[in-house]
């Protein structure tokens, strides 16, 4: 059995081919989206988070409002870029959202990738510390941010308050009980799933990564969900890890799903920069019967590893085509897969 949930950039823009024109209309959608997913038995309504683009940003109050509108659906992220965050004041949103929701947040949190503007972090009012790198924020803001998840008090209280306050240091609130053991890392290299893994959060892998063996991208994801596995072992954590991969998978189903994505059919991996010295692999798009599709994912080392599965839609073609992307996957592949 594996957990199956979409994942939504969130983009818009203002073509008359776009379902999605607006800020408005894509917030709007999102929890749609994430209420008919639940509906149709899906696991997870996941987003990313994009700065200075016509995309999904401010996670927060979009994760609250799915909150309140469903019942049993993950809500979570994929990715928040740490190198933005101010930990503390994120340590309320996320405990807010997640007390709203009842404890069904799932946050993906990372470096993140390239970003629509030069250093964009710096508009945000941070800079790396001399000698240190933008990964090195985002890493040292995650570090801040998990610690401060485990509620325990830290900041010295006002003798004189406005307000009576408990006995002791006080701590973030408003805290929620279990939010720390639902963060994960997107990793995009080996080292970083193995300090994932040793810092105790789940881990995330996306459709690409670093290029690090020259293989295929599904077979450098597999071995890298084996390294974050035994760093977690070695680390002695209690609990089991969860992992998840994210992959674009369309059942053509239809004349529609033909004319949108039967071009896709056979692709393979591809090979691109990230920033100006990374070497990337970047994975293909499954689209085919579902059939052919259920003999293709089986072959697919990294979903075979992890117990979640996200998939990505293409949110600008409405609420009820996403909604039939993910039904298809459901229906017609998941259980042939042993998936459900």
């Amino acid at each position: 059995m594996k957990k199956i949930g979409f994942l939504s950039f969130g983009h818009w823009n203002a073509s008359r081919d776009s379902q999605a024109r607006s800020a408005s209309d894509v917030l709007l959608q999102s929890i749609e989206l994430a209420v008919a997913a639940e509906e149709i038995g899906a696991d997870g309504a996941y987003f990313r988070v994009h700065h200075f683009a016509r995309q999904l940003a401010s996670p927060f109050p979009l994760l609250a409002a799915v909150g309140a509108k469903t019942s049993r659906i993950e809500i979570g992220t994929a990715v928040i870029d740490m190198r933005y965050e101010n930990p503390l004041y994120m340590a309320e949103d996320a405990g807010a959202a997640d007390l709203i929701a009842g404890g069904r947040l799932q946050l993906g949190i990372s470096r993140g990738s390239g970003e629509q503007v030069i250093d964009g972090w710096r508009y945000f009012g941070y800079a790396p510390g001399e000698g240190e790198t933008h990964a090195d924020l985002a890493r040292h803001h995650t570090e801040v941010f998990y610690e401060v998840l485990r509620g325990e008090g830290f900041a010295q209280p006002n003798p004189r308050p406005m307000f009576s306050n408990p006995p002791g240091l006080l701590r973030v609130e408003p805290h929620s009980a279990g939010l720390r053991d639902r963060i994960w890392w997107g990793s995009g290299s080996d080292a970083t799933a193995v300090w994932a893994a040793q810092m105790g959060m789940n881990l995330q892998c996306s459709t690409l990564k670093n290029d690090e063996s020259g293989r295929p991208l599904h077979i450098q994801q597999a071995e890298q969900i084996r390294a974050y596995r035994q760093a977690w072992k070695e680390a002695g954590h209690a609990r089991e890890p969860r992992v998840s991969v994210s992959r674009s998978i369309f059942a053509l189903m239809n004349e529609r799903d033909r004319m949108y994505f039967g071009g896709n059919a056979g692709s393979d991996d591809t090979i691109g920069m990230l920033d100006e010295n990374i070497r990337a692999i970047f994975g293909r798009s499954y689209a085919a019967d579902p059939e052919t599709l259920v003999n293709e994912l089986a072959k697919d080392e990294a979903i075979a590893e992890a117990d979640t599965l996200l998939l990505t839609v293409p949110n600008q073609l409405g609420v009820d085509y996403c909604a039939h992307v993910i039904e298809s996957i459901l229906k017609h592949v998941a259980p042939a897969l042993g998936w459900r």
